[in-house]
């Protein structure tokens, strides 16, 4: 009897990985035929797809089912976040991200705390007028925290990191500290004493923040270091790339799984050991590994995107919350809009003031944030994806099972919210970008970002000066030999003596010849370095 259950336990497994495997390969299809689509993203699509396949899943169930798997939050933070977040950082144009930093950590951690407490505020306020009492103050505390929460997967498939540099950088930079700081908060309101709240609590609760925004920080760039070293003095390329190309990919799970371990943020961790191995470890291995890695790095991050998108719409139609919730579909809408309308007001009350703020520090107009950008970094920052499904299903549910109405109420309100936020503001976020930045102003940020490429187009250091060609494929020959034309309006309009300057001095003198790097890889017979060490190449 044990057998046969068990057997049609393993059938019914297959069956579902079957389907969200062909799912998924429909996805990437679907998604190849629209990539041209200014309306469409690969995000929508997998939302839309797996709206679908949950709609065919409860027909032909009669009702009493509209998913394969029930969502799990520690699949997503486990499994599904990490190639995410640790290949934005690995790819990320870092001299445009760090040249904003400021400015990022204003967004990501001063913003995420005022967009929390208007949303809580806002959420005591008016939900009891809606006859909701069950929730108590750490319920209206956590829902602030859960929908302070960006979707930063989907912000960085609607904007073009080319195209729009310094858009890209400030609302991909503010995603990643913004999802970090959500968590922190969630986890911390799950362990606050409310009967005690008191001015040492707050200041404690501060304090916390910024151990644990450093010590993440700290773990991520000495796991990066740590791989680089190792790669360096052994050169596994001599004998197996194999041996390399694993180490690239299981260090970064070290590290976010001991940032996890240690009670750390792990996107944070995760994120920083990504700018760092793109910066020293990438350039200690053979060129076959660097290929390797660029694509394993991105596949991993592309398929999980996907992933978490078919997910969250095929678990969107669960009969079991909204049997719960169905005598009250308006209240379900009032909750639902009144979240959407604090999320605008919340992110609005950050974006127009940081910004001014941030204008203020910058010395020419070329740097400054216009209001058109500010409208876009403001609506594009409005969607909401898994990271608040995963926090919601935490707090309201009990291993993705509902029982009482006040939390399916507010399941069922998160799910339409990402719903909403995703096709709606995820579908016109670029002809916003169009119609707010025509191709002059677009023009006009490319020139002044002057950014090398990214690991995604091979063999780039992490700060050059734009000695890289623009219109040729970058390689040990061209990077040294072909200057972009950006790069003389970025020598008259940027101060030689800038922090950049003194970063690249230390960086040269001290970090490379101990971590390696591009130009800094010692010689060996047949190294893919060989030739640019032999040429006086130094990043």
């Amino acid at each position: 009897m044990t057998l046969e259950l068990g057997s049609a336990s393993d059938y019914g497994s297959i069956v579902s990985i079957n389907i969200f495997v062909a799912l998924l390969s429909a996805c990437i299809v679907i998604g190849h035929l629209l990539e041209e689509n200014r309306w469409m993203n690969e995000s929508v699509t997998a939302l839309l797809i797996g709206l679908c396949t949950g709609g065919v899943i409860l027909l032909t169930t009669e009702g009493k089912n509209s998913r394969i798997l029930v969502f799990s939050e520690d699949l997503f933070f486990i499994y599904l976040l990490p190639p995410i977040i640790f290949n934005a950082g690995f790819q990320v144009k870092k001299k445009q991200f760090f040249r904003n930093f400021m400015t990022i950590i204003l967004f990501g951690a001063v913003g995420t705390l005022i967009s929390f407490v208007i949303i809580s505020l806002g959420a005591i306020g008016l939900f009891q007028r809606l006859g909701i009492e069950a929730l108590e103050i750490s319920d209206f505390l956590a829902i602030g925290a859960i929908f302070s929460a960006t979707d930063s997967v989907c912000t960085l498939q609607v904007l073009n990191q080319d195209e729009t540099p310094l858009l890209y950088s400030l609302v991909f930079g503010e995603g990643v500290v913004n999802d970090a700081t959500s968590v922190v908060l969630f986890n911390a309101i799950q362990t606050l004493d409310l009967g005690h709240l008191d001015s040492m609590t707050v200041v404690k609760f501060v304090g916390n923040f910024l151990y644990l925004f450093a010590t993440s920080t700290f773990l991520g760039v000495f796991t990066g270091l740590l791989s680089a070293y190792i790669i360096k003095k052994l050169y596994f390329g001599r004998h197996s790339t194999d041996r390399e190309v694993a180490i690239m990919i299981l260090m970064p799970y070290l590290s976010y799984m001991l940032a996890e371990l240690l009670d750390l943020s792990g996107i944070l961790t995760v994120f920083f050991c990504g700018i760092v191995m793109s910066h020293y470890t990438w350039h200690n291995v053979t060129e076959s590994s660097r290929v390797t890695t660029k694509h394993a790095f991105a596949t991993l991050s592309f398929i999980a995107e996907i992933f978490i998108f078919l997910y969250v719409g095929m678990d969107a139609l669960d009969i079991e919350k909204w049997r719960l919730v169905s005598q009250s579909p308006v209240k379900i809408i009032s909750i639902s809009s009144i979240i959407l309308g604090l999320v605008m007001v919340g992110r609005a009350a950050f974006v127009f003031p940081l910004s001014f703020l941030s204008n203020l520090s910058k010395k020419t107009g070329s740097q400054k944030i216009t209001f058109r950008e500010q409208v876009v970094i403001w609506w594009a920052g409005l969607m909401r994806g898994a990271v608040s499904i995963a926090l919601a299903y935490n707090k309201f549910t009990n291993w993705g099972h509902t029982q009482l109405p006040s939390n399916a109420i507010m399941i069922t309100s998160t799910i339409i919210v990402v719903l909403f936020s995703t096709l709606v503001f995820g579908i016109l976020t670029k002809p916003l970008v169009v119609l707010l930045l025509p191709k002059r102003h677009l023009t006009r940020e490319l020139s002044i970002s002057s950014d090398p490429p990214s690991p995604k187009a091979f063999l780039t250091p992490l700060l050059n000066n734009g000695q890289v060609s623009s219109e040729m494929e970058p390689g040990p020959e061209t990077s040294q030999n072909i200057l972009r034309p950006s790069s003389l309006r970025m020598l008259l309009t940027i101060p030689t003596r800038s922090v950049h300057h003194y970063w690249r001095k230390f960086d040269d003198a001290i970090m490379r010849p101990v971590f390696g790097g591009r130009g800094f890889m010692p010689y060996v017979p047949g190294s893919p370095t060989e030739r640019s060490v032999h040429d006086g190449e130094l990043a």
